[in-house]
């Protein structure tokens, strides 16, 4: 890569600069791209780069994967799933994923090591200036408007300082985001908040078609066996592993006291022997993150800056799933930037961007807000033992759950289950 101070102002300079080039920045930056505006798309570190994440996939994240262009064929390899088998209470149901015009009827399995590459690249197909080990520290702000007007980093491996500018920045720099505390956006203590920690095993099972949800999470270590407040998972890689590993949520007093590292090789020692679940089958160690639900940063635009993905607290709080909605999260946005562009002056532009957060607040802010009710309820181990036990001997109750937790219904019509979920996620407050 050549030297940034040596090439012209243009080349760092552009319409947009997006910050993070995980699920959500990279497809944010693939439509901007797309629509003809020209977008740097900012990565710290280098690709391949390994992501905690339990590399499973649902119809909703598919459906964008598709948008996108990618090749998701078995022989590009990506393994695809039927649906989700929930095991609790001694009990196994599986079901399909739902058919339904909106959505694909299937979900697919890739790790996250080249998951991410592929979307960048993607991108950078597209048109998007791609920059690896660019590691953004401050955002360059108007003196007189508090605007952000660009991005102070540092690049390659002899971290040279260099600055990039452009009139909108997308934060989609993960949980963390750097940014968006620079900007004065902090954690919404509100909002739950989960932590999911997972290993890969060689075993016999990696070539499962169904993605595999343990509803009871129990500590066995000591005198008396434990319910946990989380849920565990199983999923085949197609590549001769497992991914397993666990999602726990912050609503529980244990959350803080207990070393989840361990409750998952306890968890795994469980497990049947024939599985491989063992120490010596470990391919890597056990690795953590944190899940950011429910739109736990906020206000998602302020001065010329937007927040898709994780750096937005998009992750369902229902099924932690984070993916879809970072990819979705950046389709809007890419399309609030494009609009925004083909105004003619700065006060148009700015009405604008401002109306992101009412498209996120009307796309998901009902949906979450079930959620954070959802999650309060869980909390407590002994209602989801109870709820597990009840509901899965009734197959019809756990295809609507299916649907709820997973947000797969039709946006308009659909059957009886859509229009329930649909109809209780308008009423409940956009927060």
């Amino acid at each position: 890569m050549a030297d940034p101070h040596a090439q012209p102002a243009s080349e760092r300079t552009a319409d947009v600069i997006v910050v993070g080039a995980g699920p959500a920045g990279s497809t944010t930056a693939y439509h901007l791209a797309r629509s003809g505006l020209d977008v740097l798309l900012l990565e710290k570190t280098a690709f391949p780069r390994e992501k905690v994440c339990g590399d499973g996939l649902t119809p909703r994240a598919t459906k964008q994967l598709v948008a996108m262009g990618i090749d998701i064929s078995e022989e590009a390899g990506w393994l695809r799933n039927k649906g989700l088998r929930i095991i609790a209470g001694g009990q196994r149901l599986q079901l399909d994923w739902p058919e339904l015009a909106s959505y694909p009827d299937y979900g697919l399995v890739r790790k996250r090591d080249d998951f991410d590459e592929q979307l960048a690249r993607q991108a950078q197909k597209a048109g998007a200036r791609l920059y690896e080990r660019c590691n953004v520290s401050d955002p360059v702000l108007d003196e007189r408007t508090g605007h952000v007007t660009g991005v102070h980093a540092k690049l390659g491996e002899e971290k040279t300082p260099v600055t990039f500018h452009a009139p909108v920045v997308v934060a989609a720099d993960g949980n963390s985001t750097r940014l968006s505390l620079k900007m004065g956006l902090h954690r919404r203590e509100d909002r739950p908040m989960g932590v999911a920690v997972r290993t890969y095993f060689t075993s016999p099972r990696h070539d499962d078609d169904y993605l595999e949800s343990w509803l009871e999470l129990w500590d066995r270590r000591g005198a008396q066996d434990r319910l946990l407040p989380g849920y565990g998972w199983v999923f085949g890689m197609g590549d001769g592993t497992s991914n397993v590993g666990l999602g726990v949520l912050n609503t529980s007093s244990s959350f803080k006291e207990l070393d989840w590292r361990e409750i998952l090789k306890a968890w795994c020692a469980s497990m049947p022997g024939e599985w491989g679940y063992t120490p010596e089958n470990m391919t890597g160690p056990i690795r953590g993150a944190a899940l950011p639900m429910a739109f736990n940063r906020q206000p998602h635009y302020t001065r010329g800056l937007l927040l898709v993905g994780d750096a937005g607290g998009l992750v369902n709080p229902f099924n932690g799933e984070g993916i879809a909605y970072a990819m979705e999260s950046g389709v809007i946005a890419a399309e609030t930037i494009v609009q925004a562009h083909a105004r003619a002056t700065p006060g148009q532009r700015e009405l604008a961007l401002r109306r992101y957060p009412k498209v996120l607040k009307d796309t998901y802010g009902g949906y979450y807000t079930m959620g954070r009710a959802f999650v309060k309820l869980i909390g407590n181990p002994k209602v989801m033992k109870v709820a597990t036990e009840r509901g899965l001997s009734h197959p019809l109750l756990m295809r609507f759950t299916l649907k709820m937790l997973a947000n797969l219904t039709e946006p308009t019509g659909g059957d009886a289950m859509d229009r329930i979920i649909n109809g209780l996620a308008k009423v409940a407050p956009r927060a």
